[in-house]
């Protein structure tokens, strides 16, 4: 996490910015469910009346509405409205006023309308229950009846005091709670307001229109906006997260290169290539994922939980319920997930390892007809990495079924409990919706974030071994006060050096001391796996020594800056390496700024003009990944004159002319000679004709020098030497003298 936290601090403006507006994203889909409602309960049920206060009113029923009120409510009735021609019309337009002008007035009004709009089986209850009157000796037959004359009379006789008012609305305020609360005062009061604009000649169903037209605008703007944020949340989300993976590919791609033959060892070509590829692929997505829902989520399960609590529906009980199934499964699924995550990892490391040995020696593995071993060796860790990966996947499809059955399950449970509530009074059915759309949003998040801690193990994995790269220091690098190299001569000591890789038990090399002097051919020779290629390779610090010191003109590679040291050096591998490009590309790779003339010079003196310009397109004819379109003595003349066109002072040739017959090896040995005399030439090779007129012969076995000198010297002297000679060439050629000068 914290790695990763790093990696995003160069994007921390765009990260700020997606916060902001994932909260404006938040904001818009919180508020969305409670304009449904209003839409339902004010604009379609409540006919566009939004307050228990209504908007105009007669003369008549604005004093008759005063009967219940006391002295203070009195006041503020009157102070609420203002007569215009015979119309009372209310002076406020501010909500917040308005809304608690209806607190205040709301339990008179009601009373108000209940007593103006009696129906029969009311006033018979209710006045039975009082003096045992019956609606006949009022005078009453046509329902529903307004009783506020006989109240109005009975107020001017005293019948009715202000105690018996007070009294009226308590009984009055604990039945409407007793039957529904809140919601069934507010939904009686509104619709005795619509009754009474009515009577003012309010359009009542003009009224509806412009609050549905104008409530459903609003929705529309939100929605746009909502639209908006979520397009430009995915887009900077996106851009971060292919940023991120940018930058990861190339702290890996940087760090590698600094890598030694010992790291690149440790951590496996295989292993290499996945975490460039896809352990970063992985990070990157999981960033974008993290940005768009990982901070999206929780804000959006608490504003859930907060607007739940706002709708005043009383089934909190339900969220819980879901919220702690689906708690129940997470922890179940999670246990048996997790412990596969880090198991998949290795497994694509062995099965890319497999299928880059396989691809990489596939003319091997045909000239030995092992295909088919090769194919159930394949198929054996493809089948692992697959097994694993279904059981992952199985277990991951479960969830999503059992959350869908979570979600609808509640979604059931709260339509049946609140249609309960509806029908008592206690809720809206615009409530009921919104406290479904709130619930949904809540098990939505709660399912986004168990998405998010699935990928976030398997991206904390590749973070670790991503990390794992980025913080290995290479174990060869420069000393902060390493030196450039000018005026090379290329002189080359070796004084008392030893050398164990890194991990293995004996040394591979031991107190190996020589000199490889300027203008000089040096050849090492001996028996495979001697050391051969390990000690030329101390020299341009592909590794570094165990023991002694490597000079070069007297100075110790150590203490040389390694680009100036390897600018010194042509190095040719054993194994000729050519990259997709061209003839030309790859001739000129060492040295970007080589002529025409040079690239040409480089190419005849490696031999390898003759096979260049009888192709068609002579040096710009392509070569392919590997040079796996040329042969292997092709590909070898190719990398020398790599070499050759680099114009150093130092050439190393790995067993580089193994590839060529003896004719090609004669002549490019002749032209080395004769075009590289002043500069320091070391040879590795296998055959005895190659080194034979070499300044100085090296005979190497089991990581020692057992032997050096001229070839007559050592044929003489060596019987390391004389065993390899003996074996490779014919009497005549052993026994002759007067040895040519040239290479």
């Amino acid at each position: 996490m914290g790695r990763w936290m790093k990696t995003l601090m160069p994007y921390k403006l765009s990260v700020l910015l997606v916060i902001v507006l994932l909260i404006v994203q938040a904001i818009c889909e919180l508020t969305l469910p409670d304009y449904t409602s209003r839409i339902i309960d004010t604009g379609i049920q409540g006919y566009g009346i939004k307050h228990v206060c209504p908007e105009k009113i007669v003369p008549e029923e604005f004093e008759a509405a005063k009967l219940f009120m006391d002295e203070n409510e009195k006041k503020l009735w009157e102070d609420a409205y203002e007569k215009n021609g015979d119309i009372y019309e209310i002076r406020y337009t501010d909500e917040n006023t308005l809304n608690n002008l209806d607190d205040e007035l709301a339990i008179s009004l009601v009373l108000d309308g209940q007593v103006a709009q009696m129906d029969e089986e009311t006033l018979v209850k209710v006045l039975e229950e009082s003096e045992g009157l019956s609606p006949e000796m009022l005078g009453i037959t046509e329902y529903p009846a307004d009783l506020r004359p006989v109240f109005k009379a009975m107020e001017e006789t005293g019948e009715l005091d202000s105690a018996m008012l007070e009294d009226m609305k308590v009984k009055l305020s604990q039945q409407l709670d007793a039957m529904g609360g809140e919601a069934l005062q507010i939904s009686m009061g509104k619709a005795f307001a619509k009754t009474l604009e009515e009577q003012a000649g309010v359009d009542i169903y003009a009224k509806q229109q412009d609050y549905l037209w104008g409530t459903g605008g609003i929705m529309i703007i939100i929605a746009v906006i909502l639209a908006f944020t979520m397009i430009l949340v995915s887009f900077i989300a996106s851009k971060i997260g292919a940023s991120v993976g940018r930058d990861l590919r190339s702290g890996v791609y940087s760090r590698v290169m600094k890598f030694s033959n010992a790291e690149i060892e440790k951590f496996s070509t295989a292993s290499l290539i996945t975490r460039t590829t896809n352990d970063i692929q992985n990070i990157q997505m999981t960033t974008t994922l993290a940005l768009r829902l990982a901070l999206f989520s929780p804000v959006m399960a608490i504003g859930g939980v907060v607007r739940v609590a706002t709708t005043g529906a009383g089934m909190w009980w339900v969220i819980l319920t879901a919220i702690l199934a689906i708690v129940a499964i997470i922890i179940f699924l999670f246990s048996l997930v997790m412990p596969k995550f880090a198991i998949v990892q290795k497994l694509v490391d062995n099965i890319n390892r497999i299928t880059r040995e396989i691809i990489t020696g596939l003319p091997v593995i045909r000239a030995f007809g092992n295909e088919k071993r090769e194919e159930e060796r394949f198929k054996g860790a493809n089948m692992d990495l697959y097994n694993v990966q279904v059981f992952i996947n199985r277990a991951i499809s479960f969830m999503y079924p059992a959350f869908m059955f979570v979600m609808f399950g509640v979604s059931c449970l709260i339509v049946w409990v609140g249609a309960h509530r509806i029908d008592a009074g206690y809720m809206r059915v615009g409530q009921m919706t919104a406290f479904i759309t709130y619930t949904m949003h809540i098990i939505l998040s709660f399912i986004m974030l168990t998405v998010m801690a699935v990928m976030i193990p398997r991206a904390a994995i590749a973070a670790k071994r991503v990390d794992e790269v980025i913080n290995t220091e290479s174990s060869i690098k420069n000393k902060p006060d390493a030196r450039k190299m000018s005026d090379v001569k290329g002189t080359v000591d070796f004084e008392n050096v030893h050398f164990t890789y890194p991990g293995a038990d004996g040394e591979v090399l031991s107190d190996i001391t020589f000199t490889a002097e300027a203008g000089k051919t040096t050849a090492i020779i001996g028996s495979t796996g001697c050391g051969k290629s390990t000690l030329i390779q101390l020299i341009p610090r592909l590794y570094d020594v165990s023991a002694g010191e490597v000079k070069v003109d007297g100075v110790n590679v150590k203490d040389i800056e390694l680009k100036s040291l390897r600018e010194a050096i042509g190095y040719v591998p054993q194994k000729g390496i050519l990259f997709s490009g061209t003839i030309r590309s790859n001739i000129s790779y060492g040295n970007t700024e080589a002529t025409d003339e040079e690239i040409r010079e480089a190419a005849a003196i490696a031999q390898a003009d003759d096979f260049i310009e009888k192709k068609e397109e002579g040096y710009d004819s392509p070569i392919s990944q590997g040079g796996t379109n040329v042969s292997g003595g092709q590909k070898q003349r190719l990398a020398i004159a790599r070499a050759l066109a680099k114009h150093p002072k130092i050439y190393i040739f790995d067993d580089s002319f193994s590839a060529l017959d003896v004719k090609t090896d004669r002549k490019l040995r002749e032209a080395l000679k004769e075009n590289v005399g002043d500069s320091t030439v070391i040879i590795v090779a296998q055959r005895v004709s190659t080194i034979l007129n070499a300044d100085l012969i090296l005979v190497m076995d089991e990581g020692r020098i057992v032997g050096r000198g001229t070839h007559r010297e050592l044929i003489a002297s060596c019987a390391t030497y004389r065993e390899i000679a003996e074996s490779q060439l014919s009497p005549d050629e052993l026994n002759r003298k007067g040895v040519s000068a040239n290479v």
